[in-house]
């Protein structure tokens, strides 16, 4: 195989002149061009209006033994099939109990995906409702009804990243070729190909929704089960210190309110970073978890146009893909701040999970078509920052501003002008960009919302990002609050063998602090069942255990 790296071509290129281009740096005949895959595909805008593509393409020719010994250039290369990634599943010990799974967003899926196919049989329980069923709940709740506790854009099938932007690009290291593996699952159950190789891949929401729901049949037909409406109440252990350990989960059924006993020797908590409810039980059964940093602060929107202008500039409008940014800097007391889970042709959604208190976030479709472009602004907070005693203080502190948004919006969307922001006063009505929000709004004060402190490292860092995109800080940008779910602020401690020191318990994924995004969280996913495929072996036709089930 060939492969050449560092493929440049303009932004406006074409399939064919792609090919052209693999054509001449190989020197060979279009019919000697067997297939070529694109492996890599990053979009480089730094030189304005020069804006490429630059690809990295494996190719497959009729003669690569000539065409090795022809070429001599350091975009080229000659090398196998990329390795791929494999669940090896070592364990000796047997199970008498199915493992099971707590939650079905993205750690708790991709857990649930790869015992399953290796024969373990997962049960995975789900607080919420089935995708279709959550979509329906969640449209009538931003439509002004009633918000349920247990079906909303936190909790349910896919988890609160199925109301995002949906990307899947990540940071984590990765030699175990897990990111690779998240990406291939996506791509076999409804996702684009594309995602494959792109830099920033992302699904959007409306593509998310049927894609979990693909993973979840198939997880089926491979000897998995997924029951919905079923919280974990609370936990039975065994034995004492250092031999305690899990014996049994007390489900509830959240339709009927009826509770049943499920006993399991592996159950990994993939509970998602709103699962309060959760913590607080956990923390009272002596689990050791730990409050964290996180950080907290506002949604802003600007024109989608706006930022495109800057991104790419005027000649491109409307020729690329709607534009994103990253931007951080810091303010003047030291604390960082950021922009956070940022959506191209967005919206930002009433996110809340709880009575009486108010979160937003920010998601797209998959096409990214709304006008305007929206992210979070946020303020690293650590536990000096937000005070109080114990490892759930950053929930209390969570839970406080939550409860000021809610008041201040009077249960809808507290919305406020940036120039207003900047004054501190309520703002009357929008300017040159109207908010695109999914649920009720409300102009106020939104700066009122926050402590002092956090309310001037937000100013101080619109302001210094102004400098990297100009017109971020404009008087018309609209602030929305609280941006308050961005990660966990309790981490759920853990050993290197993935569980916590009560034996059978497998903290996992962004609500036990250890992941943050779709990708990352399905990683630690794999992570929990490479444990328990560690030590335990699969189930077999043959094995006793099975009768009971």
């Amino acid at each position: 195989m060939i492969r050449i790296t560092q493929l440049k071509l303009s932004a406006a290129h074409t399939k064919e002149e792609l090919k052209e281009k693999i054509l001449k740096l190989l020197r060979i005949d279009r019919h000697a061009l067997l297939s070529y895959t694109i492996r890599k595909q990053s979009l480089d805008a730094r030189k304005k209006p020069d804006i490429y593509y630059v690809y990295t393409v494996d190719v497959h020719v009729s003669d690569e033994r000539s065409v090795k010994k022809r070429i001599k250039n350091k975009q080229i290369s000659f090398c196998g099939p990329d390795p791929e990634y494999v669940l090896k599943t070592e364990g000796e010990r047997p199970l008498k109990h199915r493992p099971v799974i707590i939650g079905t967003g993205p750690a708790g899926l991709f857990c649930g995906y790869e015992l399953a196919l290796h024969g373990y049989r997962p049960i995975l329980l789900e607080r919420g409702a089935d995708v279709d069923r959550r979509l329906e709940d969640v449209r009538q709740f931003w439509e002004g009804g009633r918000l349920d506790l247990q079906s909303n854009v936190q909790f349910g099938e896919g988890g609160a990243g199925t109301f995002s932007d949906g990307k899947l690009n990540t940071l984590v290291r990765d030699p175990q070729l897990r990111n690779a593996r998240v990406l291939k699952v996506f791509a076999e159950h409804g996702a684009p190909g594309e995602i494959l190789y792109q830099s920033k891949p992302h699904l959007g929401t409306d593509m998310l929704s049927g894609i979990v729901k693909n993973m979840r049949r198939t997880i089926e037909k491979m000897g998995g089960e997924v029951r919905f409406h079923s919280l974990v109440r609370d936990i039975r252990t065994a034995g004492e210190g250092k031999g305690r350990r899990l014996a049994q989960l007390v489900i509830e059924d959240t339709v009927t309110g009826e509770q049943y006993r499920l006993e399991t020797e592996a159950a990994v908590f993939a509970i998602g970073h709103s699962a309060r409810d959760t913590f607080e039980m956990l923390e009272k059964r002596g689990l050791p978890m730990e409050a964290k940093s996180f950080a907290i602060g506002v949604r802003i929107e600007h024109a989608q146009s706006m930022v495109d202008e800057v991104q790419y500039g005027k000649d491109y409008q409307g020729k690329l893909p709607p534009a994103s940014y990253k931007l951080t800097a810091s303010a003047l007391d030291g604390r960082g701040v950021y922009t956070f889970c940022m959506c191209p042709g967005g919206y930002v959604v009433n996110a809340s999970s709880e009575e009486g208190r108010l979160a937003v976030n920010g998601m797209s479709c998959h096409d990214r078509g709304g006008q305007n472009a929206n992210s979070a602004v946020i303020v690293t907070v650590s536990p000096e920052d937000y005070g109080g005693s114990g490892p759930l203080a950053g929930v209390e502190f969570q839970r406080r501003l939550e409860e000021a948004a809610f008041r201040a919006g009077g249960g809808k969307v507290p919305v406020q002008l940036l120039k207003d922001y900047r004054e501190d006063r309520p703002s009357a009505g929008e300017g040159k960009v109207a908010p695109q929000i999914k649920g009720a709004c409300r102009w106020t004060n939104v700066r009122s919302i926050f402590p002092t402190f956090l309310a001037r490292d937000i100013e101080e860092g619109i302001l210094a990002f102004e400098r990297k995109l100009p017109g971020y800080s404009g008087d018309d940008s609209v602030v929305s609050a609280v941006e308050s779910r961005t990660s966990s602020p309790v981490r759920l401690v853990r050993g290197a063998d993935m569980q916590s020191s009560i034996r059978g318990i497998y903290p996992c994924g962004e609500g036990a602090g250890y992941a943050g995004g779709i990708t990352s969280a399905a990683m630690d996913g794999m992570k929990a069942a490479e444990a328990i495929a560690k030590l335990y072996r699969p189930f077999d036709k043959h094995d006793e255990a099975l009768r009971n089930f």
